[in-house]
């Protein structure tokens, strides 16, 4: 009885209370072959070290010690101990959504944080706390910036996140949206003169996604001044968050739609992680989710409030600025606190060791006969490699050695037949990527 509240003592006070003899005559209304009749067929009861080691074996069971290059959209970062140690404080880990926000100030201060840290980091002028993750932090830009032009025209690359495109068609489907796809170019980016042909007056928004699903790292200036020359927005995507403490902010972009899991959120089989929309602050009143600001109280002492709309009143039907009704406060603290954590230049710091990494472990794969790097543009911390053996072959050889060798992009881009999409951040060592090298050029010679 140790978990179970209700004491033998306090069920037969509660029958009393009811004026029923019987837990059997309580349950009388219940057909008698639809009640449970003798003890449920579960195992015997664990004690808690049972139940420790239970769980302990089957967390071993998962990876197995396995090397692993994997990006394509989750990104395994070191995540200091101070967020889990704040982040587990009852203040926060039990404050979800306060009906009555303005009582909750901690809540709303740390909110109000995130949507500072998000401007500065995207050079945006306004952002919200938060969207569900990155998945949907676009089809909700795509919605905003329909709102805002009045035209049912997108326009999306492939060489953005495939399935955060699939999200994008899930919202779009039944609605008089017109999404166009278009094409990578040889060098592994948008395909600028498919966008120029693309681009007319009905077109809403240009999406764009920089560093982009292969890696590369795209031309915003120049890709936003196209769209802007059509009365048309650029949504700028982000999926690697880690990429801006080097990388050039997508300042010209007029709205961001980011995932900030590589702040501080672990990999969780994929989320719950946090979705950011950042925008010109002349687009505020159509940016859905919350919004926190800052103001002084009738003492002048300054406290924090729910902006432009309390809460889920902007969720109103055809009026509505969202489908999401909730934020995600408790993984928006930890980015916060691991953007906090790490600072400007430390978060600068741990971008050049992505960097360095990654184009380290392409350096060396490039050697390898048989292995090419099939675009020329600019990386981060991803890249993509052409292989002239069959890539499911190879990965296979690689999970015999205890390597999960990166993403087979066939399954997403036929065209890339043989192609692997691996990632390289600062939590692997030199001699990893050298181990990685070794049994990769190994499972390329035992060709079948």
């Amino acid at each position: 009885m140790r978990y179970l509240p209700k004491s033998e003592r306090i069920r037969k006070e509660m029958l009393a209370t009811l004026g029923v003899p019987s837990m059997e005559e309580l349950f009388g209304c219940i057909p008698e072959k639809a009640r449970q009749k003798g003890p449920l067929n579960l195992p015997r009861a664990l004690s808690e070290p049972e139940i420790l080691e239970y769980f302990q074996e089957r967390a071993a069971e998962n990876s197995g010690g396995m090397l692993r290059l994997l990006g394509a959209g989750v990104y395994n970062h070191f995540r200091p101990v101070l967020v889990d140690a704040l982040l587990s404080r009852g203040e926060f880990f039990t404050a979800y959504t306060p009906y009555q926000a303005e009582i909750a100030q901690g809540t709303l201060q740390s909110i109000f944080e995130f949507q500072t840290l998000m401007c500065q980091l995207t050079e945006q002028e306004v952002a919200n706390a938060s969207m569900y993750d990155g998945s949907t932090a676009l089809p909700e830009s795509v919605a905003m910036a329909l709102r805002i032009t009045g035209r049912r025209r997108v326009l999306v690359g492939r060489s953005v996140h495939p399935e955060y495109r699939q999200v994008l068609g899930t919202y779009t489907r039944r609605q008089d949206v017109e999404v166009v796809e278009l094409p990578v170019g040889r060098d592994g980016r948008l395909h600028r003169e498919a966008l120029r042909g693309a681009l007319n007056d009905k077109t809403a928004a240009v999406a764009v996604q920089s560093p982009n699903f292969f890696g590369c790292l795209e031309e915003i200036p120049a890709i936003a001044e196209q769209a802007h020359r059509h009365g048309a927005l650029l949504i700028g995507v982000i999926n690697e968050g880690v990429s801006l403490g080097i990388v050039r902010p997508p300042a010209e972009a007029d709205i961001v739609a980011m995932e900030g899991q590589s702040f501080g959120l672990p990999l969780s089989y994929g989320g719950p992680w946090v979705g950011v929309i950042a925008s010109k602050e002349k687009f505020v009143r159509s940016l859905p989710g919350r919004l926190c600001g800052q103001t002084t109280d009738r003492q002048g002492r300054r406290g924090f409030v729910l902006t432009l709309a309390t809460r889920e009143q902007h969720i109103r039907r055809a009026k509505a600025t969202s489908n999401i009704c909730t934020n995600q406060a408790l993984c928006a603290l930890a980015a916060t606190i691991f953007l906090c954590v790490y600072g400007k230049e430390g978060l600068r710091k741990l971008a050049e060791q992505n960097l360095a990494k990654a184009h380290y472990l392409a350096g060396e794969l490039g050697k390898l006969g048989g292995v090419r790097l099939p675009f020329g543009a600019a990386f981060f911390n991803e890249f993509v490699v052409r292989l002239d053996a069959d890539a499911a072959s190879v990965q296979q050889r690689l999970r015999e050695k205890g390597i999960i060798g990166g993403v087979n992009l066939t399954k997403w881009y036929p065209e890339l037949k043989n192609s692997l999409l691996l990632c390289a951040t600062e939590t692997a060592k030199r001699a990893d990527l050298d181990r990685f090298v070794a049994a990769f050029k190994e499972a390329m010679g035992a060709r079948d």
